[in-house]
């Protein structure tokens, strides 16, 4: 039988220690997930539920956007995506009777973790003005509710609609187009906090912003560098791909200030040899200092320039623009000044290049500790710089893989979930629903919170996630979000951004990836776009939690309907009964999507058109590859400061906070600890169990503290520190943002550490 939630916070005062672990997955994964699963869901089903995980005919995994292989396991999933998906499929409950014996200052008191454990939410709940909790309403009136703050808005450009990146295909279309059809491109989403980066430098040097490598490529490469990314924990169904690929020949490089057990050996669950040893994946590990990967990949650059024969002269004649520019920065690169930003040693980075040179197929994955930092662009870019060279674009067992984070954030940004949409997408718009969409840029989710903040705007429309905790800034953010007439969460879950509102809230339950989706045409599916391109359906199968759920598309026809009444020439009761019709609608807006109802019939799905892999076609301003030279930057961290990075434990995904644990770090019952070089630690005076406040330095002077916090002696990089996320977003500057992406700086914090009173 499934667990009840627990009715008090759990204590995460005195975490307890034993040191980092060295493989990942391997019988204590096994034991984990059909120990949560169990807690949430009961075994019966677990048994039906985790089976259809991921599989042709099944529902995708609500966690990782991983993109799965042709041939698919029995137990297609990881660790965390079950933890994902025995919360969504538990049988707690959190219905008007909990609402009402809690009131909204208690929400706001309890942790992340004691908000998600209680359960799926069952009903409408509405927070009226000067009330103290959520009471329970129906769905025609939520929406009247909604429709009189949209109406009494000075302009369109007053309302925000916040996206997720769980929400799929169909439901992104219809959220986009009904915010343009209201008038505003006010559309920021999850994308701006984590992998706009590599989609700003993609769009500029390839034409494209997502990645040019499919799975199969991963098996043909000779050389994968994975850096700035913790497969382990982050995405550990990649770990499979990096065991077939180093079976297959390739070598790994991981560039990481961290030691990660999933990048050191991987014990595959799927397997007894590898249940029982493991394979090791990383050839050379090199512990970088934060933010030194731009001096990094500028350096190696250098030394290939100087190499003999090793330019792929054929492909940068061909196909690349702004070589000779570029070339002049490499050979300026500086041996101390790139010693003294990564700190590595010259014979690293010379082993590293003897294993570039040594590789005909090279790609290059990197993830969030590659694009949270003020210089993030011009370090992807250098990326791309990197692979062009050798010409390790547009051929097989080659190119740049970002990974993204959730299971529909690239697709939800093919939808149009994007603040500054291109003029191509807004015509094909136009012309297919017979409106003029708006054409100035919107906000992105620090430009909102800004004119939240601002009083600029008033309502804040959210279609999944936890804005509130995914944000930087927290103090800020939480006032910005106070300001607002009216916030509203269309949601699976309880989160903390239910408990901090504005003059009026409203929260929307809805149906989740795993449940049965049931309207007047008869049942229906939804489609994801995973991390290297390919788009294929999702089928819930359970019953919907509670009878009172809507599904995503429903609720955005329900409310467009509502909203725009008459005036609107879009079809939003048909598309409510219907997706196929939206797909219909889809395929004539979106590029690649031809045909969109016969192909994603498929099993597995298809893979959208990539020019730059399928072509070698780069579809940039310059109709090449562009070659980028821009000047080296990093971190300088005054004496007596460490360079901090947030970062996720084992036990989270995103903001949702699973357990209290992190096996693979060794640290469990709590989540305030700070990892810091024990030589650093010396400096500082800080002992290995002592207790600090963080304290982040900003130019603007004002104090941000994160009290509290373990300090554990840890193998980091020397003058770096790492701690766990949402609890550190009070530390990141709301303007420390990365140049032209404007992702905020999260892996970039510079802070110093004060014993705590308490300790």
């Amino acid at each position: 039988m499934a667990s009840k939630p627990p009715k008090v916070d759990p204590v995460q005062d005195a975490p307890q220690v034993d040191g980092p672990k060295h493989a990942a997955a391997g019988l204590p994964a096994i034991g984990h997930t059909l120990r949560v699963a169990q807690q949430q869901m009961g075994v019966r089903r677990t048994a039906l539920t985790l089976l259809r995980v991921n599989q042709k005919d099944g529902f995708d995994c609500p966690g990782c956007a991983w993109p799965e292989p042709e041939h698919r396991h029995t137990a297609e999933f990881c660790e965390n995506g079950a933890k994902a998906v025995a919360e969504e499929a538990t049988l707690r409950r959190v219905t008007p009777d909990f609402f009402a014996a809690h009131p909204v200052a208690d929400l706001a008191g309890r942790s992340g973790y004691w908000l998600g454990q209680q359960g799926r939410l069952t009903h409408p709940m509405y927070l009226a003005e000067g009330a103290d909790r959520y009471a329970p309403v129906t769905w025609e009136r939520a929406f009247d509710i909604v429709a009189e703050e949209l109406a009494a808005l000075g302009s369109p450009d007053e309302a925000l609609f916040y996206t997720s990146g769980r929400t799929s295909n169909e439901a992104a279309f219809l959220y986009q187009l009904f915010a343009r059809e209201f008038g505003t491109n006010n559309l920021p989403d999850c994308s701006n906090m984590c992998h706009e980066s590599s989609g700003s430098a993609l769009s500029e040097t390839i034409g494209i912003g997502k990645g040019s490598v499919l799975l199969e490529d991963l098996y043909q490469a000779d050389l994968i560098i994975v850096a700035g990314q913790n497969p382990g924990t982050n995405h550990p169904r990649m770990l499979s791909a990096l065991e077939k690929a180093k079976a297959g020949g390739a070598r790994i490089i991981t560039v990481n200030p961290l030691p990660e057990a999933g990048l050191e050996r991987f014990k595959n669950p799927q397997t007894p040899q590898g249940m029982l040893k493991g394979a090791a994946l990383t050839d050379l590990f090199l512990q970088i200092r934060i933010g030194g990967d731009q001096a990094l990949f500028r350096l190696l650059n250098k030394l290939i320039l100087d190499t003999e024969g090793a330019v792929d002269q054929d492909f940068v004649t061909e196909h690349t623009h702004g070589y000779e520019e570029f070339a002049a920065a490499a050979r300026a690169a500086d041996w101390d000044e790139t010693l003294t930003a990564t700190g590595l040693t010259r014979a690293e980075i010379q082993q590293a290049l003897e294993m570039v040179l040594a590789s005909k197929r090279t790609i290059v994955c990197w993830a969030m500790g590659l694009t949270q930092h003020k210089h993030s662009v011009p370090t992807i870019r250098e990326v791309v710089n990197f692979l062009l060279l050798r010409g390790n674009i547009g051929r097989p067992g080659a190119g740049v893989c970002p990974v993204r984070g959730h299971s529909n954030v690239q697709g939800d940004r093919t939808m149009g979930i994007f603040e500054r949409p291109a003029p191509a997408f807004l015509d094909a718009l136009e012309k297919e629903f017979g409106f003029a969409p708006p054409r100035d840029h919107g906000y992105d989710v620090v430009r909102a919170i800004r004119a939240l903040r601002d009083g600029d705007a008033k309502v804040f429309f959210a279609m999944g996630g936890n804005f509130v905790s995914a944000s930087p800034d927290t103090d800020v953010t939480e006032a910005a979000m106070r300001r607002a007439r009216l916030t509203v969460h269309v949601s699976t879950k309880l989160n903390r951004s239910h408990a901090v509102t504005g003059a009026r809230a409203l929260i929307l339950p809805t149906l989740g990836r795993t449940e049965r989706d049931l309207q007047g045409s008869g049942e229906q599916f939804v489609t994801v776009e995973d991390s290297m391109g390919m788009v294929h359906a999702s089928r819930g199968r359970l019953e919907p939690a509670s009878t009172h759920l809507l599904s995503e598309p429903a609720i955005v026809c329900r409310l467009a309907r509502r909203v725009l009444g008459e005036t609107s020439r879009t079809p939003w009761e048909e598309f409510e009964k219907d997706y196929a019709t939206i797909r219909d609608r889809i395929a004539r807006v979106v590029p690649g999507f031809d045909d969109f109802n016969a192909r994603v019939a498929r099993p597995g799905g298809f893979a959208l058109p990539h020019a730059p892999r399928d072509e070698r076609r780069f579809p940039t301003p310059t109709g090449k590859a562009n070659f980028t030279a821009a000047a080296i930057e990093y971190p300088r961290v005054p004496e007596g400061r460490l360079l901090l990075q947030t970062l996720r434990s084992h036990d989270q995904y995103n903001t949702t906070i699973y357990g209290l644990d992190d096996r693979y770090r060794g640290i469990r019952n709590g989540r305030r600890v700070v990892l810091v070089n024990p030589a650093d630690a010396a400096a500082l005076g800080l002992a290995d169990g002592s207790y600090a406040d963080l304290v982040g330095e900003w130019r603007d002077g004002t104090e941000r503290r994160a009290p509290g916090f373990r300090v554990v002696h840890y193998p980091t990089a020397r003058g770096c520190a790492a701690a766990y996320y949402p609890e550190t977003n009070v530390l990141v500057p709301l303007d420390s943002t990365a140049d032209t992406s404007n992702t905020p700086a999260s892996k970039s914090v510079v802070v110093r550490l004060e014993q705590s009173a308490t300790d």
